[in-house]
């Protein structure tokens, strides 16, 4: 599988190489295209005045720009946190995307979105600070109504980016679990 993992508001950290690391390791090709150019942040406030400055609209076109050379071989697209946001929207805006993985992270979904059957697998604290239970609901049937088949595991006690061993927030029990769960769904795309 082709997969382009976006990472979080803290930056490409080793984490996201971690991460892409293990991807390749089950056999896939994975990009992790540096949305922030070099720039890595210690704290969520950093990371986020950082993006402020950028702007939505700036990395958005940043990531359609590192993913646009390989869309057309078919993508998953996957992130973290603000990652998994902007992976989000790339896959409900691409119609050859293979698959959606999510984690720690949803974004708004437009009104007009609609996809055939894409598979979307999310991975979730519980609870977790920036994705609360009933943003998740909404979010949920909405991406039901714009036509994709979604997955949802949360993680309960675990922090929001509980995935990065660098972090407050590390689970690794929840991390496991989420490669295990996330690994077998790539598997079925």
């Amino acid at each position: 599988m082709n997969i382009v993992l976006f990472h979080s508001t803290y930056g490409l950290r080793p984490a996201v190489h971690a991460a892409a690391d293990r991807l390749r390791a089950a056999g896939h090709e994975v990009w992790t295209p540096d949305l922030f150019e070099g720039r890595v942040f210690d704290s969520v406030e950093e990371g986020r005045a950082f993006q402020s400055e950028l702007g939505k609209d700036e990395i958005l076109k940043r990531a359609i720009l590192a993913a646009a050379p390989y869309s057309e071989r078919g993508l998953v697209y996957a992130g973290f946190s603000l990652g998994a946001a902007t992976a989000q929207t790339l896959a409900l805006g691409d119609e050859k995307a293979r698959g959606l993985l999510l984690l720690h992270g949803t974004s708004d979904i437009a009104e007009n979105a609609s996809v055939d059957e894409l598979p979307v697998q999310l991975h979730v604290a519980e609870p977790d600070p920036f994705e609360s239970d009933d943003w998740l609901s909404a979010w949920y049937l909405r991406m039901g109504r714009a036509g994709a088949d979604v997955e949802v595991y949360r993680y309960a006690g675990a922090g929001h980016l509980y995935t990065d061993p660098d972090l407050d927030d590390y689970d690794a029990e929840a991390t496991e679990a989420t490669w295990r769960t996330a690994l077998g769904f790539l598997e079925t795309l």
